[in-house]
């Protein structure tokens, strides 16, 4: 019997205790890889130690901007990387961006600088976002991977400099064979970050908690299931691992169906029948304006779909049971 191409390779998750990193480790151990995972700390509130995935895998807990632990890190000699360890909270770099750039810019130039020369490496996933393209008008919307950044806000501008980075080391220069995603906004089962929108709507409604609006819901934003984003990093990776000519491209993903934040709010409220609190949330969103925020943002997945055929499989209405369900279970054990 032929074995997966992912049995028994030797990959570094970066972030690994993250939303998606943990999503993303749960399916590479399916298929029987060696994971390998770097954390700042024991993050017990992660989908990685809910679902006691963190048994299974080898972690390092450490400072990714420190040099030397990272160098020690990257001794392992991987030969898949990917890199997801971030800072990912907008309200949080807009308090004060100074941990979010040191985060997000300086790590990421720590572990590709420890890299150059690695001969062992043969893929380097680097997760970006599409706020790294900062502002445009609705009418040249969905973003395109040609687009240069007008990132302004913190958040914004740490996504931006790292993709940057990357880029200058796929180059001819140091010719690390680096792909950089820019995805939509992730959701899904494990996100627990929650001053993100969803997570935040599953704790109110679960928990019978008043849902604070930070805007007027105005703001138009794409959806990806978490499903789909692990399935495309595994595709990217492992195309990446077996054809270096794809060094130093750049692919986004989302399903170019925006929907309104308000929309969003309102399909999960009315899935569970509770149209009274919704209609309070719509009275608490009048005239208020969100602040650091990009008004419209999506993208949609044309280059994807030419390079490799992909598109996504799951609708943002076919997901809502599936996310509930599983927080749910989290909140049984653990209170917020």
């Amino acid at each position: 019997m032929k074995k997966n191409f992912w049995y028994k390779k030797k990959i570094l998750i970066t972030g690994i205790d993250g939303f998606v990193g943990s999503n993303l480790a749960k399916k590479l151990l399916s298929l029987r890889a060696n994971i390998y995972g770097i954390v700042q700390k024991k993050n017990k509130k992660s989908l990685l130690y809910f679902e006691k995935l963190n048994n299974k895998c080898k972690l390092f807990i450490g400072d990714l901007t420190n040099q030397k632990f990272t160098s020690r890190i990257l001794k392992n000699n991987f030969e898949i990387i990917f890199h997801l360890a971030a800072q990912v909270e907008v309200g949080v770099a807009n308090k004060g961006p100074y941990k979010t750039w040191e985060s997000n810019i300086r790590g990421t130039y720590t572990i590709l600088d420890n890299l150059i020369g690695n001969k062992k490496i043969k893929s380097i996933i680097l997760a970006s976002s599409d706020k790294s393209y900062g502002t445009y008008p609705k009418s040249l919307l969905p973003y395109k991977e040609t687009y240069s950044s007008r990132a302004v806000y913190p958040y914004d501008v740490s996504k931006a400099c790292a993709d940057m980075i990357g880029q200058s080391y796929a180059s001819e220069l140091f010719k690390l064979p680096i792909i950089t995603t820019r995805f939509s906004n992730i959701y899904g089962p494990g996100q627990l970050h929650f001053s993100a929108l969803i997570p935040d709507i599953m704790k109110s409604i679960i928990l019978n908690k008043i849902f604070i609006p930070r805007g007027d819901g105005s703001d138009l934003r794409d959806y990806v299931y978490i499903d789909d984003i692990v399935d495309l990093y595994l595709l990217l990776s492992k195309n990446l691992y077996l054809n270096q000519n794809l060094r130093g491209e750049i692919f986004n993903a989302g399903v170019n169906k925006p929907i309104k934040v308000k929309e969003v709010i309102k399909k999960f409220y009315l899935s569970r029948n509770k149209n009274e609190e919704f209609k309070l949330i719509l009275k608490l969103m009048k005239s208020k304006k969100s602040k650091g925020e990009i008004p419209f943002q999506y993208m949609d997945y044309k280059k994807l779909k030419k390079y490799f055929g992909w598109q996504p499989k799951y609708e943002f209405k076919d997901t809502i049971n599936n996310v509930f369900d599983w927080y749910e279970k989290y909140f049984n054990k653990n209170i917020i």
